[in-house]
């Protein structure tokens, strides 16, 4: 499925008024999209209607889950990982990539969709080749600009102009927009939560700069900084943001930021989440370098926990194993920086590069 993902799966109604909205440019490949995602819009209204009907009160009636994981950190540095990782734990639950992808029906369209979705849907992500598939962990967000239409996501799909599309963003609606994304995020969690039963662990590097409203809905939530050496996270975002904004937009103002661009958003996010992490109890909050998760990613779970005050079971540690020794064969993207993008990097992040030990000669 490498076409409009992002906003395949929306009700006809939100679809159009999103759509509306905002500026498409009706080239050919465009106009399929858009028609592409009209009749995805129809199924998924028809499924979210008898969804309703099915579930509609005793998902009223079921508390909303006070105590999510939430993964935070900026894109590219190995929130998957921990994602996939803490997934194995068999009192967790992930939201997975059919949930995400169709949040507001799935509990009774997975049986029809499943074969489907899963003949579109290639074997790894075309960023860097992590295995997808539909049962996989995968990142809320999508959920989330489905249900609401309120995410930085929309900037990316339709760009008002040609520059970076997080810099000129809002995290969060206002108003009654924040009152009803709030609802809706609650109702997503009730939904997995009675699906599955278990504690959710969530992924979602949007989040990271909506911790304290998040702390708020979520009493007992914990929340996890991932962070990773700039000099490979500055690049590979690029590289995402080149690849996802390819597949997904519907106008002509494309633009992929360069590493200053980036790396002072690494660097707003990163202080933000600091900063945050101040206001919440210390069992409530953590941080872990991927370089140290990639090296010994079992240890790393049990501080994790230990620090998180959650249980860490003997199922577990076997079952990660296991799942450790199943990624042997995968290989990371490799990218390259000149002397002068490092240079310009370090400068920038030179605080946070002492902060977690990458200080280096360049």
């Amino acid at each position: 499925m490498k076409d409009s993902y992002l906003t395949a799966g929306m009700r006809f109604r939100p679809l159009i008024r999103l759509l509306s909205r905002n500026h498409i440019a009706w080239t050919p490949q465009h106009s399929a999209r858009i028609l592409f995602l009209l009749q995805s819009s129809c199924w998924s209204s028809l499924f979210s209607r008898i969804e309703t009907m099915r579930f509609g009160s005793s998902l009223q009636n079921t508390p909303v889950p006070r105590d999510p994981i939430f993964i935070v950190g900026h894109w590219r540095t190995g929130s998957t990982l921990l994602h996939q990782l803490m997934a194995q734990d068999p009192e967790l639950t992930a939201p997975t990539l059919f949930q995400v992808a169709l949040p507001e029906n799935f509990l009774v369209s997975y049986h029809f969709y499943k074969p489907i979705l899963s003949s579109l849907v290639g074997s790894s992500r075309p960023m860097d080749n992590v295995k997808i598939g539909m049962d996989e962990p995968q990142e809320d967000e999508y959920a989330i600009f489905r249900l609401t239409t309120r995410s930085p996501l929309e900037q990316l799909i339709f760009p008002a102009k040609k520059e970076y599309f997080l810099n000129k963003t809002s995290f969060l609606p206002a108003g009654k927009s924040l009152l009803q994304w709030e609802s809706r995020l609650k109702h997503f969690y009730r939904k997995i939560y009675v699906a599955t039963g278990k504690r959710i662990v969530s992924k979602n590097p949007f989040n990271s700069l909506r911790i304290p409203l998040l702390a708020k809905l979520f009493p007992e939530a914990r929340f996890i900084h991932i962070v990773r050496h700039p000099f490979a996270v500055v690049p590979s975002t690029q590289h995402l943001w080149r690849v996802v904004q390819k597949q997904n937009i519907l106008n002509r103002n494309g633009y992929i930021p360069d590493a200053k661009e980036i790396a002072e958003f690494l660097l707003h996010m990163t202080d933000t989440i600091q900063d945050d992490f101040t206001q919440l109890p210390g069992e409530r909050s953590a941080e872990i370098r991927y370089e140290d998760l990639v090296q010994n990613p079992v240890a790393s779970l049990q501080s994790l926990y230990q620090h998180l005050k959650m249980s860490y079971s003997g199922e577990f540690e076997s079952l990660l194993t296991q799942y450790i020794s199943s990624l042997a064969g995968y290989r990371k993207n490799v990218y390259s920086l000149s002397d002068v993008e490092k240079n310009l990097i370090a400068a920038i992040m030179n605080t946070q590069l002492e902060r977690y030990g990458y200080i280096e000669k360049v």
